[in-house]
């Protein structure tokens, strides 16, 4: 119910996205709902919210693997190119659930605020330890982490709005030299 709940809020934001869609999109009973979400929706997203958070930053080992030698612009490619390859298979009609329910609830839910912050935090922290395993030094990883994955939400909201990956692939090819020049050291443990 949970990967239920991101999948429609990522396609149809919190405001949207019912408890009897979560069910039926998830084949459960709607009775479950009340039993494991007694918080009711709002429970519902923060912990779909939290979810992604958690599913993305877990993606970094993924895309780090997929590159034959790792480099932070091979990375952030990596990142851009899951979200140009879905656009380009099926259309512009899902983003980010972390940033559809910041958008939707931020200034009206507290714990929904707070849920969108600690899965930016469970995404960044991985980015940036992986910045710091390919030779960033540790001062710099954060704050690379944090403008990766803000230019990425930002070009995936532009590519939604223009219906093309134009802007996506424009961070990517920006982004990467910059981030690239960012290793200062050989790979090796985190400093």
């Amino acid at each position: 119910m949970v990967f239920s709940a991101a999948q429609l809020i990522r396609r149809d934001g919190v405001v949207a996205t019912g408890m009897r869609e979560v069910a039926a999109h998830a084949e459960a009973p709607r009775g479950s709902l009340q039993h494991y979400f007694p918080g009711g929706k709002e429970q519902l997203v923060n912990e779909a919210v939290g979810w992604a958070g958690r599913y993305a930053g877990n993606r970094v080992a993924r895309f780090l693997a997929a590159l034959p030698e790792p480099t932070p612009g091979g990375l952030f490619a990596e990142m851009v190119r899951q979200w140009t390859d879905e656009y380009e298979a099926v259309g512009f009609a899902s983003g980010c659930p972390v940033a559809a329910a910041t958008v939707d609830c931020a200034e009206s839910v507290v714990s929904t605020r707070e849920a969108a912050a600690g899965a930016f935090a469970a995404w960044t922290g991985p980015v940036a330890g992986a910045l710091v395993d390919m030779g960033v030094p540790r001062e710099r990883a954060d704050a690379l982490a944090t403008l990766m994955i803000s230019s990425l939400e930002g070009a995936l909201l532009i590519a939604r709005a223009e219906r093309d990956v134009r802007a996506l692939t424009t961070v990517s090819g920006e982004l990467g030299p910059l981030l690239d020049a960012a290793v200062t050291r050989g790979r090796g443990p985190r400093g």
